[in-house]
């Protein structure tokens, strides 16, 4: 294994394990086969685990396991308070002790804000007094480093990044998210400001293994590396040296030793054009499947009616990628979960966008497409629901008292 280093100088194995994605046994997780796997990892030199409070019984497994086999001060252990469970101080100090419980320890190495899409969340966090708490977390040793993950946009995360002196970040990258969420220039801007970057979704869920075109396996396989498309999709990654940790949802023994052999034998660096050149071929593979050519440059924003012209045909293009069903979440969550929505159907028509699209798309009819594809009815509802519930104001921005 080897290892690239936090903000503290402390090594963290280049391969996370993501415990999201546990074998299922009946109504919970199969503890003895997670074991085996998580023990495997282990051994190998994996020291970052990742899991959620909202990843059902994934904190508690992992907390049994690592128990178990008195491994908790051996292994960095990474949990999130769901921030948009949370309408006040008190709810704070809940959540974090009952994940404090469920994990069986008495403090948390990587301590995130869940599934920020749009800084207003952090401020909203700020009204509660979460600075504060954080200082206190911190001096009691229970919080030993603070980050937030991310699924927004590029811009957007570049605020959450400067809205706090963050000790590590996590977001979505892969090469087909280069231009995405917060890409390569999030992940650019975080190494600049020296905040190590955590990576989810290395292989979209296994999409990038699972449902590669013919012509983009082909293209792999006719390069002679010999590489199967999940390391293609890890080595690009460890290629990049502002590139901390990698996360993987591994749940399989060989899958585990397939992913530690990797993060030995990878460097940064050490790709060529040869590589390079493999990977644009699958990528274009891969966007021949989609609607709309759009490439994410950005020429046409900002759009003056807010609307986030990429990020509504990035999730158009993931219906025929991917899912329909995972698509429309992905718009739902990037597109509509911020304080100022960025709907296609707030497009007024103006054409602004239009003069500077290097592919010369008709993007206002193609927005009224997009639009009615990825929000149906029940979404509309759905995320109307889901907007009033994450950005509601909560209690008043006052000091909690009931805590002195």
């Amino acid at each position: 294994m080897q290892y690239r280093k936090d903000r503290n100088g402390e090594k963290l194995s280049m391969l996370g394990y993501g415990c999201m994605r546990f074998t299922a046994k009946g109504r919970g997780i199969d503890i003895d086969k997670a074991e085996q796997e998580i023990l495997t990892a282990y051994r190998a030199g994996v020291n970052y685990y990742d899991t959620a409070y909202v990843y059902p019984g994934s904190e508690a497994a992992l907390g049994e396991i690592l128990e178990r086999n008195r491994l908790r001060d051996q292994v960095n252990i990474a949990t999130k308070l769901p921030q948009y469970m949370v309408g006040s101080r008190a709810a704070i100090d809940r959540y974090f002790n009952e994940e404090l419980s469920r994990l069986r320890t008495d403090h948390i190495d990587y301590y995130l804000m869940h599934m920020i899409t749009d800084v207003f969340q952090w401020e909203r966090l700020l009204g509660f007094g979460i600075a504060d708490w954080i200082a206190e977390k911190k001096a009691a040793g229970q919080i030993r480093n603070i980050g937030f993950s991310f699924h927004g946009n590029s811009e957007m995360f570049l605020k959450v990044l400067d809205a706090y002196d963050w000790d590590f970040c996590q977001i979505q990258y892969n090469y087909l998210d280069e231009v995405s969420q917060a890409g390569k220039k999030g992940l650019k801007a975080a190494a600049e400001k020296g905040i190590p970057v955590i990576i989810m979704e290395p292989l979209r869920g296994g999409k990038l293994v699972n449902m590669l075109p013919d012509a983009a396996r082909k293209a792999m396989a006719d390069s002679g590396k010999g590489w199967s498309a999940a390391e293609w999709g890890l080595r690009w990654l460890y290629d990049q040296p502002e590139v901390t940790v990698v996360l993987s949802g591994m749940n399989s023994v060989e899958m585990v030793e397939e992913n530690c052999r990797i993060a030995a034998e990878a460097e940064a660096g050490s790709w060529t054009e040869k590589e390079f050149g493999v990977i644009g071929r699958v990528v274009k593979e891969i966007r021949t499947r989609e609607k709309v050519g759009c490439t994410g440059c950005r020429y046409c924003m900002p759009c003056p009616k807010g609307v986030d012209i990429p990020g509504a045909f990035r999730c158009w293009n993931e219906m025929f990628i991917e899912s329909r069903t995972k698509a429309r979440f992905a718009y739902a969550q990037t597109v509509g979960m911020t304080k100022k929505p960025a709907f296609a159907s707030q497009c007024v028509g103006c054409g602004r966008c239009e003069q500077h699209c290097p592919q010369n798309l008709p993007i206002r009819q193609l927005l009224k497409e997009a639009d009615k594809a990825l929000r149906p009815l029940p979404y509309k509802a759905g995320i109307n629901i889901a907007r009033k519930f994450m950005f509601r104001k909560g209690k008043k921005d006052q000091p909690d008292i009931s805590s002195r």
